[in-house]
Parts: structure tokens; C-alpha cells; sequence
């Protein structure tokens, strides 16, 4: 069954309105509300709440474990709600636990950094890396963009990535259907494509107020794509292998949006090269991420050619039995090297 938010308010000022749609009824019947605030802006927005039964924890991380906690707090203390607020990580803290608990979420985004915001996955650390964890769709979510302009616009950038890159993981669900005869639902690549296009062409910057309500509905239409597709499929192909591969070989490189990025802008230059899908979307997306100042070669977030080669050849075995361009081609590792090496050479020009 698809499940969307029950309400979605992207605007100045919408955190003024959090305490109205946490004391819907239809979200918390008592008015027995927990927050969950990540390090950053998420406590002073907590303090500014009108809520006189809400409680506020803290999530200082983005593990299982400390989401497993919050979720064994959440479901003693007989909450009827939790709303996550921060970033990435306190938001899959915060889904993961409501799910434990069994109580809804609502998502409050401080800034643009993925499209976490509103998927049904939950992206955490564990003792072997990072998983990603199925859990119900926030209830609503809200992004205030007053605060989304004061987190750094660094984060805020690499939403970009992230949403763009829905269009290279279309490619490679698309590819599996016709390769593995797996179903390809056409109303999540629909809601993934429109929501990379939303942001792909416009020649504005996170600085414009128009452009961060675009970017954080594209974000949360990339979140409804995945609800509708039942996993991250739509918005997530080879490009995000090569992330979690980055992630998993060399901890701390960059951000998941700046690395979707690189990963989508590779996979295109692989159909290129390998499949002679010569296709104007690499020189699209080349320029979206090089307008809004996001990396686009391995030297840019401080990796070498041999690093950024070895984690191309780890990609696949990241998420097992998701077929991609990666697994299509399945390179030997001298060819993977030299793909690198032109992929540079191409991009740099």
C-alpha cells in the first residue's frame, strides 16, 4: 500500500505552525508528543514549541543502536508521536525508532542535504559500516526555509546531488527490467524524474528562497517515489553504490549528496562508453553540479584515481542483488581503472 505525508509544508515560518499539526488529532489523540532534536539548530527549534507534554531527547549520532534506544524510550513512555528534528541523521534516528514504537513520525528538516526528509528508508551507522533500514513515511513533514538557509550551505548543496541523481538511477531500474525482467513501476520513475528536473535546469542557487522550496519539494516528491515504489529504487541505482562503497573504504571523504553526485555523473559516462547511450543527461548533470559548486572528479572530495577505482569495483557488492550498470558491464578491475582515468579525462575538459 502507498502511504504519503498527511501534510507537507515548505515555507517561511512553517515551524511556527509545528505545534498545530503535532496536536492534530489525527497524529497524537492525547497530545503525548516527543522530540527528537539532532546537535545542531534542532534545540532551539524544540525550545521555541508551544507543546506543554512534549518531551525532547537528544540523538547525538546516527547509529542502530541509538536509534534501537530512542525507540525502546519512545514505546515505554507511551508516546502517541515523535517528531525528528535536524538533519539526515536525527531524521533516520527518529523514523527507525517511531517505527520500533509503533507510532507516527513527523519530520522537521533544518537542512536539504539528501532526500532522506520523507523516504521510507532509514539510512544508519552499524559495527560494518552503513545499512539502509525500511520504515514507514513520515506522517508530515515540515521545512522551515529560514532555517535551511542558516545551516551551511554546504549541506544544503548537496541536495542537489542527491536529487539529480535520480536520473541515473531511473537508467539502471529501467536497465534491470529489460535485462532481469524486474518490475519497473512507471508512477515512481514519474515522481523521481519530475522531482530531479525540478532542480536540474535552474539557473538560480541555494541563496534564492525559490529555489530551496524547489529543492525541498523535489526532495520530498524523491521520498514519495520510493513510498510508491516500496524501496529506494527509483532514487537510487549504481550511483549510490559507489557512495556506500566511498563511505565504506574511506569513512569521512565527503557527504551523501556531493558523493550521489559523482556516482550518477559516472554511471553516465559508463552507458556512454560501454553501451553508446550517448545521452545529453551527462553534460546535464555536469553542469547542474559544477553551477551549484559540487564535485565532479575523484580529486575533488580528496580522492586518487587508484581509490576511486577501488571503490568502483566494491560498488556492486554493497547492495547484493540490485542490478545496475555496474553489474551489467561487470568490469574487470585493469578496465575499471582505465574507465577512471578516461572519466577524468573527459570530465575535466
Amino acid at each position: 500500500m502507498v502511504t504519503s505525508p498527511l501534510a507537507i509544508d515548505v515555507r517561511r515560518g512553517a515551524i511556527t505552525d509545528l505545534g498545530r499539526v503535532l496536536a492534530d488529532r489525527r497524529i497524537a489523540n492525547e497530545g503525548r508528543i516527543a522530540v527528537a532534536v539532532g546537535p545542531g539548530q534542532g534545540p532551539q527549534i524544540a525550545a521555541d514549541l508551544n507543546l506543554p507534554n512534549c518531551e525532547v531527547f537528544q540523538v547525538t549520532g546516527g547509529s542502530v543502536d541509538e536509534a534501537s534506544e530512542l525507540g525502546r524510550k519512545l514505546r515505554s513512555g507511551a508516546y502517541e508521536a515523535v517528531a525528528g528534528i535536524g538533519g539526515g541523521k536525527t531524521i533516520d534516528v527518529t523514523k527507525f525508532a517511531a517505527s520500533m514504537a509503533g507510532i507516527p513520525m513527523v519530520a522537521v528538516a533544518t537542512n536539504l542535504s539528501h532526500d532522506g526528509i520523507a523516504s521510507p528508508v532509514s539510512s544508519l551507522e552499524h559495527e560494518s559500516g552503513k545499512g539502509s533500514y525500511g520504515v514507514p513515511m513520515p506522517i508530515a513533514v515540515v521545512v522551515d526555509v529560514d532555517y535551511v538557509q542558516a545551516a551551511p550551505q554546504r549541506l544544503v548543496r548537496s541536495g542537489i546531488g542527491d536529487v539529480v541523481s535520480n536520473l541515473s538511477a531511473i537508467e539502471d531500474w529501467q536497465l534491470a527490467g529489460t535485462e532481469q525482467g524486474e518490475p519497473v513501476d512507471g508512477m515512481a520513475v514519474t515522481f523521481a524524474r519530475v522531482a530531479a528536473e525540478a532542480v536540474l535546469h535552474r539557473p538560480d542557487s541555494v541563496e534564492s528562497q525559490d529555489f530551496l522550496t524547489a529543492l525541498a519539494e523535489a526532495l520530498v516528491l524523491s521520498g514519495m517515489a520510493m513510498s510508491v515504489a516500496g524501496s529506494s529504487r527509483p532514487a537510487s541505482g549504481a550511483c549510490h553504490e559507489v557512495l556506500h562503497a566511498i563511505d565504506q573504504l574511506y569513512p569521512g571523504t565527503s557527504n551523501h549528496g556531493e558523493l550521489a553526485g559523482i556516482g550518477a555523473l559516472y554511471s553516465y559516462f559508463l552507458r556512454a562508453r560501454h553501451l553508446g547511450h550517448d545521452t545529453p543527461r551527462m553534460a546535464d548533470i555536469r553542469s547542474c553540479l559544477r553551477r551549484h559548486d559540487l564535485p565532479v572528479l575523484p580529486g575533488d572530495v580528496g580522492l586518487s584515481e587508484e581509490c576511486f577505482a577501488r571503490a568502483i569495483s566494491l560498488a556492486p557488492a554493497t547492495r547484493p542483488g540490485r542490478y545496475t550498470i555496474l553489474e551489467h558491464l561487470d568490469l574487470p578491475d585493469d578496465e575499471i581503472r582505465r574507465n577512471v582515468r578516461e572519466y577524468v579525462q573527459t570530465v575535466d575538459r
